[in-house]
């Protein structure tokens, strides 16, 4: 009799609370990050964005959370390699570990990357609790890679996009009206790209499966919906002579205000469409487990209530610890506005969005926090604080061999309890 068949409950109930540990994790430390720069800016409090973040996210995460997932993670595991058992109590022990390590960092206020601590987690049971050839190290390059590619690319395009800001808008005669005039075309650019995001990524498992032809067609709509929702929302909107007085772009940053209301509610959709496979693939993976009564299927399809599990473990994690993370994105790496958060969060979709197209591994954390660096660097290297940088540089650094090294304690500690 294996292990599975003698403790299937247990497992079952210890694996839904260890997702939902991880989920919380998730809520916690990458909601936070993409929330942060419209706290930062000021353009949503803390108990909006926890809103907006509750409600977009869940949203994304159950409407558009994917339905097939690959059992073992991003492919890092070879799945032949592995027992029943070994893939129950390693999944167990990687969504532990990644949960514990995005509760350490959450409490530090370091944006560190879910994926990166849920695949850190998964190598690590692999190479020592299965066996080093177990792992597809050929995959693990590519991860180490997307450290530098993407907070280049993201704080490239944050950089263009706030010069472009500046040059349309900020350095013109009339910055008030040319703000009106423009913005609206931003906002188009929002809904587009967001929406390329989701039908590119997910709503496969609500039976929505369109061509490239009709996507495109679709996220064009949206960006008109979003732009025309926008007009409406700006001609009520009225220069303020006296805040001018005292910063002269104060009425221009209040139109930018309504748009970074779009791009953080488009920011934590497409966040919760991304990253909730980081704590439901290895759980639906133990499921499929536990009720095939050992099989091990290539893929598994993710049951409706695990991406529920997942939607609120994630709301959960950002309404209790999501603050400590939101600060340091939007106050500690330079000081935002709402013209700078917006670059910032639109750099970061299109480049999520670019990267995915291509099938390059990317994380959505070291995405943002290079498109903020790229819009402080728009000011001169003295607008960032470097001992900040430095600090998160190091988490994103360590997390690969804390993941690995908590998954692999974790693991002996599980089978020598059940085996």
């Amino acid at each position: 009799m294996t292990l599975i068949a003698e403790y299937g409950t247990i497992l079952l109930i210890l694996a839904c609370l260890f997702g939902f540990f991880m989920a919380w994790g998730v809520g916690a430390n990458d909601v936070a990050n993409a929330m942060g720069t419209s706290v930062g800016s000021r353009a949503l409090t803390i108990k909006q964005a926890i809103i907006v973040a509750m409600v977009f996210e869940f949203l994304g995460a159950y409407l558009a959370g994917g339905s097939v997932t690959q059992t073992i993670r991003s492919g890092i595991v070879d799945a032949e390699a592995i027992s029943p058992d070994q893939m129950v109590f390693g999944m167990m022990a990687a969504l532990l570990a990644a949960g514990t390590w995005l509760l350490v960092a959450s409490i530090k206020g370091w944006p560190v990357s879910t994926t990166h601590s849920i695949i850190g987690a998964v190598i690590g049971f692999g190479a020592v609790g299965v066996s080093m050839d177990a792992v597809h190290w050929d995959g693990v390059i590519p991860i180490a890679a997307s450290w530098v590619i993407s907070p280049l690319l993201s704080g490239i395009v944050a950089f263009m996009i706030f010069i472009s800001v500046h040059k349309l808008i900020l350095d013109t005669d009339d910055p008030f009206a040319n703000a009106k005039r423009y913005v609206p075309f931003y906002m188009f650019l929002v809904g587009f790209v967001v929406t390329i995001l989701t039908l590119t990524k997910g709503l496969k498992h609500i039976g929505l499966e369109l061509t490239g032809l009709e996507s495109l067609g679709l996220a064009l709509l949206a960006g008109i919906a979003v732009s025309s929702l926008g007009v409406g929302l700006l001609s009520r909107i009225k220069a303020d002579p006296e805040a001018d007085r005292t910063f002269h772009f104060a009425s221009v940053e209040k139109v930018f205000a309504v748009l970074m209301i779009f791009t953080a509610c488009a920011m934590a959709f497409a966040h919760g469409s991304n990253d909730v496979a980081n704590a439901v693939g290895p759980l639906a993976a133990i499921v499929g487990v536990l009720q095939s009564g050992g099989d091990i299927a290539a893929k598994s399809v993710v049951p409706g209530w695990v991406l529920l599990l997942g939607a609120v473990g994630i709301v959960v994690g950002l309404a209790t610890y999501g603050y400590r993370v939101i600060a340091t994105i939007g106050k500690h790496i330079t000081e935002l506005t709402p013209s700078r958060g917006f670059a910032a969060e639109l750099a970061t979709a299109t480049t999520v969005v670019g990267a995915s197209s291509i099938g390059l591994p990317i994380s959505t954390t070291h995405t943002l926090v290079g498109a903020v660096l790229g819009v402080g660097l728009a000011r001169g290297i003295g607008a960032l604080n470097l001992r900040v940088v430095g600090t998160i540089f190091t988490s994103w650094v360590v997390t690969l061999p804390a993941g690995a090294f908590l998954a692999i304690i974790y693991f002996f500690i599980l089978t020598s309890i059940f085996g």
